[in-house]
């Protein structure tokens, strides 16, 4: 063990070596005093040192090691050496076995009454490293996952009743079987919550349970081979979520809420009957968290200028528009928190409710008691408001009652299922709404997606395969000599090579040459006009803006292009269609200098925020 055993007065020593003052240090004391935290933290906080000015010093006084967690190669079995509890109490982290002793990192290397516990703790010697705070944090999440206690407490609550019995409420709640079950849940629940997962979902398979949780818009898999707990689960989400526990041939859905590691978090469940059982997938929504503001969602700059142009009109209707899990929700709860105002009237029609917010008036639908999107949207309209936001535009009526809402003096906010912004419009005329209506009322449509971002810690330089080169060259034909990039794969992104997400936006303004369009009925002419629209550019070319800046990978502007281009193959005719000429170089040739500038508008180019949260949205399957 390398830190001396003299007691280490890090204040005196900072103001020795001249890093702070003397009249600093006596400030910082006073208030750490009052809030507790350890002088470093305090010291961090009040700006008086850098943390990296901090740790480096800790590093040369002390004469240990400093690692960066990201950068070092963390043997995963020797973190779990340490309980999270007695590693997050402490604030240590076994980093590696070395055979005859275990490096182990502290964020304060001078606390030697911590050390002295963690050499008890270890069955080993151990020498100190020096890391980061945040860092550490961060690899709590990372390596101390819930796998191993979902195991072991489903392979509990199966040995309870291993003869293959049903579960039974009635008798057992209170017992070793609900106890069992009820640590089952709550270690999934801490474990989706440690990997800022957007969806749980609970498969029962042919002799095992999958158990499969949503990062970063992509199912990861954990599988117990004791498939008799699954009953036992559904049962308990069921109570938990007030549905039918004897009904098990429909699909049910219900919502929960629940504190996890202090987080609110609220749970939407829905059930459906397979072969084996039942499935059950749930939402998560952390309600801690709070909302992300338009400014946080990373919309590019100038598009959001224009954005927030449109919230300022009296009336019309602004659609969001993105496949399922591509944060529409977190996009209109983000403009909503902008108009919510004391002499603003709002009111939401919404299935479910996901945030409540206060001072809007939100309208939950249930069909059950007729209380249907059309239905209530009638009332609201007589309800004097001024703002209106739609959670869906689901059928020919509530799309028609919108739009006619603003036409008569309203601003409405809506999301609609379709994979880009032109083919919304169309989607409206598809669905039964006369163009003469879409055509008065439209005022902008929003499509977003959301694109995994490239792991910091493992990146590399990436050249594209000739396949891929075809895709990427018909939106830009100057591709030569860029270099790209992807993620290696390492244990901060747990060897998927992505670390959190970005949102992607395209905006269509609507024009008097789109609404001609759109009153004759005529998609094919509405299409070529909104594609040479000033100011319009499509989301596979934001995409690939996002590539070449080196922020996304090649893969997920590839897979952006496939979605948008197979529904503009299920919505045109081929035979009508006709290929558009863009100038693509003015339209997306960007440095990465030249991105982060803001540009006219009339130049048919826009500047990027490059600091979107990595936090997914909560509407979003992540969910911005």
């Amino acid at each position: 063990m390398n830190p001396t055993k003299t007691k280490i007065r890090l204040g005196a020593l900072l103001v020795q070596q001249g890093i702070i003052s003397e009249e600093q240090l006596m400030q910082v004391l006073t208030i750490q005093k009052q809030s507790g935290r350890k002088l470093g933290h305090e010291l961090i906080a009040q700006g008086f040192v850098s943390e990296n000015q901090l740790l480096n010093f800790l590093s040369q006084h002390l004469n240990v090691p400093l690692v960066d967690i990201p950068q070092y190669n963390v043997l995963a079995q020797a973190v779990t050496m340490l309980p999270e509890v007695q590693a997050r109490r402490y604030r240590a982290i076994v980093l590696d076995d070395k055979g005859d002793h275990f490096l182990v990192g502290m964020s304060d290397p001078a606390d030697l009454a911590a050390v002295d516990v963690l050499s008890g703790l270890l069955f080993k010697p151990i020498k100190i490293a020096v890391v980061s705070d945040s860092q550490l944090l961060q690899a709590y999440d990372t390596y101390y996952r819930r796998t191993e206690d979902i195991a072991s407490f489903a392979q509990e609550l199966a040995e309870e009743y291993e003869d293959g019995n049903e579960f039974d409420f009635d008798t057992g709640v209170g017992n070793e079987q609900d106890t069992a079950v009820a640590r089952l849940l709550q270690s999934i629940f801490e474990d989706a919550l440690q990997t800022k997962a957007s969806d749980i979902h609970i498969e029962p398979d042919e002799g095992s349970l999958r158990i499969r949780m949503r990062v970063d818009g992509v199912l990861q898999e954990n599988v117990i081979n004791e498939k008799n707990v699954a009953s036992a689960l559904v049962l308990r989400l069921k109570l938990m979520s007030g549905l039918d526990i004897s009904e098990k041939r429909l699909p049910q859905d219900g919502r929960t809420s629940m504190r996890i590691k202090g987080h609110a978090v609220d749970v939407r469940v829905s059930t459906m009957p397979i072969q084996n059982g039942e499935s059950v997938v749930m939402r998560l929504l952390d309600q801690s968290a709070g909302l992300l503001t338009l400014d946080q969602t990373g919309m590019p700059v100038t598009l959001l200028r224009r954005f927030r142009g449109l919230l300022k009109r009296p009336h019309g209707m602004i659609l969001v528009t993105g496949p399922t899990g591509s944060g529409k929700t977190t996009t209109l709860y983000g403009a909503l928190s902008e108009l919510n105002l004391p002499s603003t009237k709002i009111i939401t029609v919404e299935d479910p409710v996901e945030y409540r917010l206060p001072r809007i008036n939100q309208v939950q639908t249930n069909n059950k008691i007729g209380l249907s999107f059309a239905n209530v949207l009638r009332t609201t309209l007589r309800q004097d408001p001024d703002i209106i936001m739609v959670g869906e535009m689901r059928d020919q009526e509530t799309a028609e009652i919108g739009l006619r809402g603003a036409l008569t003096g309203h601003l409405v906010l809506s999301t609609l299922h379709t994979n880009d912004a032109v083919s919304s419009a169309v989607r409206l005329l598809d669905m039964g709404a006369p163009g003469y209506l879409v055509a008065s009322s439209l005022r902008a449509i929003i499509a977003q997606r959301l694109v995994r971002k490239i792991c910091d810690n493992c990146q590399e330089t990436y050249q594209p395969q000739a396949d891929e080169l075809l895709w990427l060259n018909s939106l830009d034909s100057k591709l030569a000599g860029t270099t790209f990039k992807r993620g290696r794969g390492c244990s901060n992104c747990n060897k998927t090579g992505y670390k959190g997400r970005l949102g992607v936006f395209e905006l269509l303004e609507m024009t008097e040459s789109m609404m001609n369009a759109l009153k004759a009925n005529n998609t094919v002419l509405f299409a070529q006009v909104a594609e040479q629209s000033p100011g319009f550019i499509p989301l596979a070319k934001v995409a690939l803006t996002y590539a070449k800046m080196g922020i996304t990978t090649v893969d997920e502007v590839l897979k952006l292009i496939e979605m948008v281009a197979e529904e503009r193959n299920l919505n045109d005719d081929p035979e009508q269609h006709q290929p558009l000429e863009h100038d693509l170089a003015q339209v997306i040739g960007l440095s990465q200098d030249e991105a982060e500038k803001p540009k006219d508008k009339k130049s048919n180019e826009f500047s990027f925020d490059l600091e979107p949260l990595d936090r997914p949205p909560g509407g979003a399957g992540g969910a911005i």
